[in-house]
């Protein structure tokens, strides 16, 4: 194989609201983190433990614009995009490290921002429905 491939498939849970940066000229950055978890039994003990592994992802200029409008902290998304690792140096003057990861797509699979307002418009209707359904006398039609 001659060719190399960089490339990041993650659904997880943004650990915070999208912090966004904006340029001259009309570019922009937007950073959060997501939260993936690996939950396993501890054959030891027969506990259930869930490790959690938190990454650092970037979006760029309009798809950082329409992630910063829809999600929030707690939304699941589902991202692809390649890893990056940068280096800067600290006003200290020590030099800092990350590992990001530059999203080149990306699927929103739960939004509470559209959630809740879908639940607040549903809600009445969905509590009298199935109050109605729940109270029904129950009738035997059946032939036998």
């Amino acid at each position: 194989m001659y060719g190399t491939l960089n490339k990041v498939m993650l659904i997880g849970h943004l650990g915070n609201d999208i912090k966004m940066h904006y340029f001259e000229g009309g570019n922009s950055i937007g950073r959060f983190s997501l939260a993936t978890n690996e939950v396993y039994i501890n054959k030891q003990t027969n506990e259930k433990i869930t490790s959690t592994e938190w990454h650092n992802l970037v979006v760029r200029n309009k798809a950082a614009e329409i992630c910063e409008k829809y999600l929030s902290k707690g939304d699941k998304i589902y991202v692809e995009g390649r890893i990056k690792s940068r280096q800067w140096q600290a006003e200290d003057g020590s030099v800092k490290y990350t590992t990001e990861i530059q999203v080149t797509e990306f699927t929103f699979l739960t939004v509470k921002k559209d959630s809740e307002a879908n639940k607040q418009m549903q809600a009445p209707e969905t509590k009298n429905t199935n109050f109605d359904a729940m109270n029904a006398p129950i009738e035997n039609d059946l032939p036998f």
